[in-house]
C-alpha cells in the first residue's frame, strides 16, 4: 500500500489525477486504479467524483496528515542506527546572503556530525526557492520570510531577524533618513522580492516620494552602487558588505526601524528525521 499512499498525497498535492500521474510518472489510468485500491482496503472513499474530476472529500483531507506520518514511519525503517551511516545528498535551498553569512560554518558543522553526507546546495531567491521546496524539489530551505501564509505541509521556523539600515555615500551630510530619502536618488531593494517588499511598506508607511534610479535585489550589488555616489538605499544588516562597511555611511532607523526575517523551511513531514533535525541542531535553532 506504501505506492498508493504515495499516489494518494501526489493527488492531494497536484490537485488532479492527471498531474499526479506527471509527478509520480503514471498514467491517469494507473493513478486512478491505485486510488481505488486504496479506497477498497480502507472501505471508504476519500474522493468525490464528477464525470469530469476528483475533489478530496472530508475522509480524504483526514487521511492527508495520517499518510505523510506513515511515509515518514516506513522511510525511517531504513534509516541507520547513527548519522555516520548516513549516504546521499541533503538538498539546501539558501538566498544569496546566506549563502555568504551563516551558511559556511552550518555546512561545516554538518560535515564534521555527518561526514558522508553530500550537502548540495541550490542557490536562489526566495519566491523560487519556496516553489521548489514545496515541489519536493529541496530537503529545506533558508530563505525571507515570506509575507503570506504558507502551505499547510510546510514548517516555517524563524532563525534571524535582520535590521534594516540607511546606507549613503561616504561623505553626504544630513542624518535624518527621511530627509535623506525624499531628498537623494534612491537605489531600490527589488520590491518583487520577500525584502523589497518591506521596504516599500517602509516608505508607504511614512508617505516618502523619492526619486528612483536603479532597482535590484543583490545587496551586495545594491551596496556598491550607493558607494559609488549612485543615492541612498534601504537595507538589512546582512550579507559581504558588512566586511566593508566602511565604504558607506550607515544611519540606523532607530524606533522606526523594520526587519525581515530568515526562517529556516521544511516540510512536516520530514521535519523530524535524524538528518533534518541535526541541519537545524548546526544552524543553532
Amino acid at each position: 500500500m506504501i505506492r498508493e499512499i504515495r499516489t494518494f498525497l501526489a493527488v492531494a498535492k497536484r490537485g488532479t489525477f492527471a498531474a499526479a500521474g506527471q509527478k509520480v510518472g503514471l498514467t491517469q489510468s494507473a493513478v486512478s486504479s491505485q486510488i481505488k485500491n486504496l479506497e477498497d482496503a480502507l472501505g471508504m472513499a476519500l474522493f468525490d467524483r464528477t464525470a469530469r474530476s476528483a475533489t478530496l472529500n472530508a475522509a480524504g483531507n483526514r487521511a492527508i496528515p495520517i499518510a505523510e506520518q506513515i511515509l515518514e514511519l516506513f522511510q525511517s525503517m531504513g534509516s541507520p542506527d547513527s548519522l555516520d551511516g548516513y549516504r546521499g545528498e541533503l538538498r539546501i535551498g539558501a538566498i544569496g546572503t546566506v549563502q555568504t553569512g551563516i551558511l559556511p560554518a552550518t555546512l561545516l558543522k554538518l560535515r564534521q556530525e555527518a561526514p558522508n553526507i553530500d550537502a548540495k546546495l541550490v542557490p536562489g531567491v526566495s519566491i523560487n526557492l519556496l516553489s521548489q521546496l514545496d515541489a519536493g524539489e529541496l530537503d529545506v530551505a533558508v530563505l525571507i520570510r515570506p509575507p503570506f501564509a504558507l502551505p499547510k505541509e510546510l514548517h516555517c521556523e524563524v532563525i534571524a531577524r535582520e535590521p534594516f539600515v540607511l546606507i549613503t555615500p561616504l561623505g553626504m551630510e544630513g542624518d535624518d533618513p527621511l530627509h535623506l530619502l525624499e531628498q537623494q536618488p534612491f537605489v531600490r531593494y527589488d520590491r518583487g522580492s520577500f525584502g523589497g517588499r518591506l521596504v516599500t511598506q517602509f516608505l508607504r508607511e511614512h508617505r516618502i516620494h523619492n526619486r528612483q534610479v536603479l532597482e535590484l535585489d543583490e545587496l551586495d550589488a545594491i551596496v556598491k552602487m550607493v558607494q559609488n555616489g549612485l543615492g541612498v538605499s534601504l537595507v538589512p544588516l546582512a550579507g559581504l558588505w558588512l566586511e566593508h562597511r566602511d565604504n558607506v555611511r550607515v544611519i540606523e532607523l532607530h524606533e522606526r526601524v523594520f526587519y525581515r526575517e530568515l526562517v529556516l523551511i521544511e516540510r512536516y513531514s520530514q521535519r523530524h528525521r535524524p538528518l533534518q533535525q541535526l541541519f537545524r541542531r548546526c544552524l543553532a535553532i
